[in-house]
């Protein structure tokens, strides 16, 4: 509902007064969702394609998670990881059986799983390479805002106010094998990937690259680290993006959409890393029974709905629409992406400008880049959703197509 009269406040200039300055908003106060539409604080309604920067997989306020909390907050909200917790145990069940039996431990984000992913892979070069603690990861990618996790994204910008970074990372080129093979050294313990690079623009990896790293991980003695923090939950169709590849990772990393908007992260290991003893790492809030409580609803309406085939379908309905837009557009070109998570290359630093047209008539995008224009909507998505979203998105390109720096 928006606010009016006597309760109607200045947000914009509250949040200038009272939060730090680390986000660059739009200029939009949103204050309701439900599905894939959510509302500002004028009344005005957008349609999501942005769902939480891949968090709302099962889109707003979905009934499985507000029953899901309701309970839960009802009967335990918080419990130390002193004592064995139902929910924590429940939501690790879930994620073995999509994974054969990898083991789980959960944290609050993305960037602490990562962190977690981390420890172990330097844990298994300590005690099985030789006291090997190097991690390779891709230029490129984006694995979190820690200083571990800052160092091991291989995106200078994300990097250059925070040096020195902690040492044991080095970026090679992505979907490159041979540079992968050439960066290893005896200090080398694991190699850090996405399978579908997300903050660097949707970029997915190839078979060959993906099966070639599992290969050269089993000759080297190294630890294969898949980030699904973003490409995971059933984004590219299948529940992990590295299932396309069949090329299975040692370590695989999860958040964002794992709770259906509830913060929680996830490290899972299977057996040949699953080193960790008591003490070795440990988190107050990460898997706490409020937020596994969530997390066991969205698995289970991901599978139970078939939301794996849905993201694959709608994916490729959508990849339809942005095929034929791009071809209507100059400044659209190379369509990319996997399922419910795509990306369109922008000519002349417009995605911005783009993404703020679209606003206006009511659709929410992002741009990762001034080339980059992504979209990552929730898996509920319908056809009728996808023609509205082509649409409005029509509407602000041809809002573009008129203004003079779209004509250079």
């Amino acid at each position: 509902m928006a606010t009016t009269g006597s309760n109607k406040r200045d947000w914009a200039a509250l949040e200038h007064q009272y939060y730090q300055g680390t986000f660059k908003r739009q200029p939009v106060t949103l204050v309701r969702g439900e599905g894939t539409r959510v509302w500002d604080s004028e009344g005005r309604v957008y349609l999501d394609f942005v769902a939480g920067i891949a968090v709302n997989v099962l889109g707003h306020c979905h009934p499985a998670i507000i029953k899901a909390v309701q309970h839960q907050v009802t009967q335990l909200v918080h419990v130390s990881n002193l004592y064995y917790s139902t929910r924590q145990i429940e939501l690790a069940e879930l994620l073995a059986m999509q994974t054969q039996g990898m083991r789980s431990f959960f944290s609050n984000s993305g960037a602490e799983a990562n962190e977690g992913a981390i420890k172990l892979a330097r844990k298994y070069g300590r005690l099985r390479r030789n006291g090997a603690y190097e991690i390779i990861s891709m230029e490129n990618s984006f694995h979190g805002r820690t200083l571990a996790t800052t160092a091991a994204t291989g995106q200078a910008s994300y990097q250059a106010t925070w040096v020195p970074l902690p040492d044991g990372f080095k970026q090679v080129p992505f979907d490159d094998l041979q540079a992968v093979k050439a960066a290893t050294s005896a200090k080398t313990a694991a190699i850090l990937v996405e399978v579908v690079q997300g903050e660097g623009g949707i970029w997915p990896a190839s078979k060959e690259f993906m099966q070639g790293l599992r290969a050269w991980c089993d000759e080297q003695n190294l630890v294969l680290i898949c980030d699904e923090i973003q490409a995971g939950m059933g984004r590219t169709g299948k529940f992990f993006s590295w299932q396309h590849y069949d090329a299975r990772p040692d370590i695989v990393t999860m958040a964002k959409g794992l709770a259906g908007g509830v913060p929680i992260g996830a490290m899972l290991t299977g057996a040949r890393t699953d080193i960790f003893v008591p003490g070795d790492h440990g988190t107050t809030f990460g898997g706490n029974p409020l937020a596994c409580a969530a997390g066991i609803a969205a698995v289970r309406t991901i599978i139970e709905e078939n939301l794996l085939e849905n993201a694959t379908q709608m994916g490729k309905y959508w990849r339809s629409k942005l095929d034929a837009l791009c071809a209507r557009y100059s400044f659209i070109d190379s369509p990319r992406g996997s399922g419910l998570m795509n990306a369109v290359h922008v000519k002349h630093s417009l995605a911005s400008i783009i993404v703020q047209q679209a606003l206006a008539h009511g659709l929410l995008l992002n741009s990762t880049a001034p080339d980059t224009l992504r979209m990552i909507p929730p898996l509920i998505l319908t056809r009728s959703d996808i023609d509205e979203a082509a649409e409005l998105l029509e509407r602000s390109l041809t809002d573009v197509a008129a203004m003079p720096v779209a004509q250079v």
